[in-house]
């Protein structure tokens, strides 16, 4: 196990959380999409609309991810996006853009 930092999310505070390898693959592209890694965003998106990595199965976060990498130029988060859409309710998406408005805006702060 190693010890890495989860960001709550609105990454104002950070608490110390214990890993396994599977988490850390999410620790290490959390990290990356902060640095607007576009295969970051794309990967995060992955894991969320999978379950997988150690994180729940969430669609709005793996939108909002999927989004972030599309609006970047990546085309198969596009697509993927676009996939989950069908399974979400207009509220649920608008939280995903809500979100990720929130992350460009944290993220741009962060780096300014």
């Amino acid at each position: 196990m190693s010890t890495t930092w989860n960001h709550t999310a609105a990454f104002a505070s950070a608490e110390i959380l214990e890993t396994t390898g599977e988490d850390l693959l999410v620790a290490t592209c959390l990290a990356a999409a902060a640095q607007g890694d576009v295969s970051a965003y794309y990967d995060l998106g992955v894991a969320y609309s999978t379950g997988s990595h150690g994180v729940d199965c969430d669609l709005i976060e793996a939108h909002k991810w999927f989004n972030l990498a599309a609006a970047s130029g990546h085309g198969e988060a596009a697509l993927c996006r676009a996939d989950i859409s069908d399974e979400m309710t207009a509220r649920e998406i608008a939280e995903a853009q809500r979100r990720a408005r929130e992350w460009l805006s944290t993220t741009v702060r962060k780096a300014a």
